[in-house]
């Protein structure tokens, strides 16, 4: 039986990999912040509690995440753990540096201390690509596009991505980036742009609030679906050798366009309830990402199979249940208030 370890295991990408892992018949462990614990929800939404092994630890504290690998002795870590969101990474610059790229640092240095042989998948972004002027024109982003990041989330990123490349390189460590354009699903933390608005719509529907705030409406991105993404993050470590791939569908869409699909699931009229705030646009925004990902089909046999609109659909009508059991007084394993998506 194969062991993975899962830092971040709490998040959307943790949580739907364990699932995939499970499945896979691994044996599987949990590095998680204590401070986390109220986004254990996804864990028992998708019935994982009872099955895996969670260890308390911090991707700030080398000590913990060398005890995590040491309790564990993983064949395979998973590093997901990160402050993820854009937006609070210009206001907490410096611990976003210290999770995304110091910790990743400490990550690979404790792998190459302890055991060599751990292959490493690390959770890389296509934040990375940032505003590079040829992100104005029909470019499509793959590993061999040139990187100009926009945010402290980023750049440290960007730190951390080399970091996984150089300890490739000089150790002959099993250690790739999978660079991920954004993917969604009902699991996605609420301060993102998308389960925003899934979870908006559902509310002003049965009447709980009147209007979605937004900012920049013209960002283009490329999204996919999260349980295809993290299978991809299983097939990298199935390589024979270490590969950096980029993992997305190759399509663009506006924010614009995922509102109005969603209040046209919901019969609603995205103009009226569509309430712009200049508090929720960046300091730096990208205007557009959208990735090539025919490396990882030629190589990896992956490819997306969910579409924009299925996504959209899946996100609201989960979200619209949930709210509808609420009313109903029902019970249920997840967090509408407090969910913060970081490490």
């Amino acid at each position: 039986m194969k062991v993975a370890l899962i830092t971040g295991i709490t998040g959307q990408d943790g949580a739907y990999l364990a699932k995939f892992l499970l499945e896979k018949e691994y044996k599987v462990y949990g590095l998680y912040r204590r401070t986390s614990t109220p986004n254990i929800w996804r864990l028992l939404s998708l019935g994982l509690v009872e099955q895996i092994e969670l260890i308390p630890g911090d991707m700030t504290d080398m000590a913990s995440i060398s005890n995590a690998i040491v309790q564990s002795e993983p064949d395979e870590i998973y590093n997901l753990a990160a402050q993820s969101f854009v937006g609070t990474s210009f206001e907490q610059p410096l611990v976003t540096a210290h999770v995304d790229g110091i910790g990743v640092v400490m990550l690979l240095e404790a792998v190459k201390q302890i055991n060599r042989r751990i292959k490493i998948y690390h959770a890389s972004t296509s934040e990375l690509y940032g505003n590079y002027k040829g992100n104005e024109t029909s470019q499509l982003f793959n590993e061999k596009s040139p990187f100009w990041p926009v945010s402290p989330y980023a750049a440290s990123k960007l730190y951390a991505f080399h970091q996984v490349r150089i300890y490739r390189e000089a150790y002959s460590m099993f250690s790739v980036n999978g660079i991920l354009f954004n993917h969604e699903s009902p699991y996605r933390g609420l301060e993102f742009v998308t389960r925003k608005i899934s979870n908006a719509v559902s509310r002003i529907k049965l009447g709980l609030q009147k209007t979605v705030e937004l900012g920049n409406l013209n960002a283009e991105r490329d999204w996919g679906y999260a349980p295809e993404y993290v299978e991809a993050m299983w097939l990298m470590l199935q390589e024979p050798a270490p590969n950096d791939f980029v993992i997305a569908t190759g399509e663009k869409h506006k924010v614009k366009e995922f509102l109005e699909l969603a209040c046209e699931y919901l019969d609603l009229d995205s103009a009226a309830v569509l309430l712009q705030n200049e508090k929720y646009f960046r300091p730096l925004d990208v205007n557009r990402l959208i990735g090539d990902a025919s490396k990882a089909k030629e190589i990896l046999g992956w490819k997306p199979k969910v579409t924009f609109k299925e996504l959209v659909r899946i996100m609201v009508q989960k979200d619209f249940d949930r709210w509808e059991d609420h009313l109903k007084g029902k019970i249920f394993a997840w967090d509408a208030i407090n969910d913060p998506d970081t490490y």
